[in-house]
């Protein structure tokens, strides 16, 4: 398996334990498999009887093998086996299915250390990094950028990991009491939280200008566990095949997704399993009041929004106005075209973003035999309403991200006449004032985060400049031994 960038009109392969630690592409473009492996009927009736007999770490390694073939198989399986345990991860199941009403379920992706989605890649991402470090007798430094749960995920994923610093940028102000505890309470020599003068757009930007100093980033040794690393979307197509077979008896039956979305990580696993053959009839994309990829799905028109136009709102983990991953499912879009896919999103996005609105491909996007993505908008008015009624009526407390979620695929329920996973994104611990607001409770602490308030808090303050972050990193690496 070969791996290209959406940038490279030459199509240069690459291996997966090379992008495993690299991350963004030289060319500044994401990486791709050159192309997606496709899943047959005896594939798909085989992991049926996978993960009900051997469970989830056993469907995973069988995924994995499909992307992986430069780290043994047998590893593969005690890495999935290593990644994803019980307590480690609250349920046996790992990802269990509820019915939350008639049509619409719910993925429980927030089982993890953190009770956050994020868990299920990163979990994975510091089992593959730790194992092929040591098999180089390499160290890394991973930068980051987080707008809520990947920092804290990422965190706890590789806390004492030999080998590995992490380097968290975070939105100075704009998370959450709990998310913020959550990661500025860790006191482990090798994480190095700093709250950055900016929104998470801005976190962003720092983290992809230090990656394109190619020399500072060779020195330096930066690697990524955002979601820009391919490594997080290949997990993530895992709980996609189990969500699919958990709720259909036969392999001919279609499910369809809503994903509250803001970088466009978690759906496009989704969009990469439907390529590879997976029966999905839509994908929807559940967007807050920054609802930029709603309205490239309902228009065409891709317009990145400033920091300054960028609301902070009550499901901040989608507080993101410029879509990392979307140019992964553009540059498919668009029939893997690398020059425009880089004219796009190099030029075009820094002066205001494009338009596909008159290009015969954009037709493709929405199509249910094509690409099949549907999305819809949610307010803060819409995820008290939906909290609510959640908790009255059906007795489930979600979080502000999940009722956002369902919002939207509840508007699509009777458009796709097929079951909706909606993908949950963390518990509602974690979002305390917006769930006492819908439902005049308080939401329950689970026994692994009590007290988790009260902790010192360890982070750094520094300025919206990605020269002031290099020089934190160079002189963190030069005082801290991994």
């Amino acid at each position: 398996m070969n791996y290209i960038s959406t940038r490279d009109a030459s199509s240069t392969p690459a291996t997966f334990t090379d992008i495993l630690l690299g991350g963004l592409a030289p060319d500044g473009g994401l990486y791709l498999p050159a192309e997606y492996p496709q899943l047959s009927d005896e594939t798909l009736s085989q992991w049926r009887k996978l993960l009900a007999e051997q469970g989830y770490p056993a469907l995973a390694a069988e995924v994995l093998k499909l992307f992986v073939d430069d780290i043994p198989a047998a590893d593969l399986e005690a890495i999935a086996a290593r990644a994803y345990t019980h307590p480690k991860f609250a349920d046996e199941q790992i990802v269990p299915v509820t019915e939350l009403e008639e049509g619409i379920f719910i993925g429980h992706l927030s089982e993890g250390p953190t009770a956050a989605f994020k868990d299920m890649a990163m979990q994975l991402l510091g089992e593959l990094f730790e194992y092929e470090l040591a098999r180089r007798g390499e160290t890394i430094n991973i930068l980051g950028a987080t707008s809520g749960d990947t920092g804290s995920s990422a965190e706890y994923a590789m806390r004492g990991r030999r080998g590995i610093r992490v380097f968290m940028l975070t939105p100075a102000g704009r998370m959450t009491p709990f998310q913020q505890a959550q990661m500025f309470g860790l006191d482990d020599p090798n994480i190095f939280n700093i709250a950055l003068d900016g929104v998470f757009d801005d976190c962003q930007d720092v983290v992809k200008a230090v990656s394109a100093d190619s020399a500072f980033k060779r020195d330096n040794r930066i690697g990524a566990v955002n979601s820009i690393n391919w490594a997080r979307l290949m997990a993530q197509i895992v709980y996609y095949v189990s969500s699919w077979l958990k709720i259909t008896e036969s392999n001919d039956q279609k499910v369809s997704f809503s994903v509250p979305t803001g970088n466009f990580g978690d759906i496009c696993a989704g969009h990469i399993a439907r390529q590879m053959g997976l029966p999905i009839d839509r994908l929807i994309v559940a967007t807050n009041e920054n609802d930029v990829l709603d309205e490239f799905f309902q228009t065409g028109d891709y317009r990145p929004r400033t920091s300054a136009e960028t609301q902070a709102t009550s499901s901040p983990s989608m507080d993101i106005s410029r879509a990392s991953n979307f140019e992964r499912f553009v540059f498919d879009l668009l029939a893997r075209d690398a020059e425009r896919t880089a004219q796009y999103f190099g030029i075009d996005v820094k002066q205001g973003g494009f338009s596909l609105a008159d290009d015969e491909l954009f037709s493709a996007a929405t199509d249910p035999e094509r690409y099949g993505f549907s999305s819809g908008r949610s307010t803060h008015a819409d995820r008290v309403e939906t909290i609510r009624d959640c908790w009255e009526r059906l007795g489930a407390m979600v979080d502000p991200h999940t009722a956002d979620g369902i919002k939207v695929a509840r508007q699509w329920a009777a458009q796709t006449q097929t079951p909706i996973v909606c993908l949950e994104t963390a518990l509602p611990v974690k979002f305390s004032e917006t769930i006492e607001e819908a439902t005049g409770t308080q939401p329950q602490v689970p026994e692994r985060f009590k007290g988790i308030l009260d902790t010192e808090r360890h982070v750094t303050s520094l300025p919206n400049d990605a020269e002031a972050v290099k020089a934190f990193i160079s002189d963190s690496i030069r005082n801290t031994e991994v």
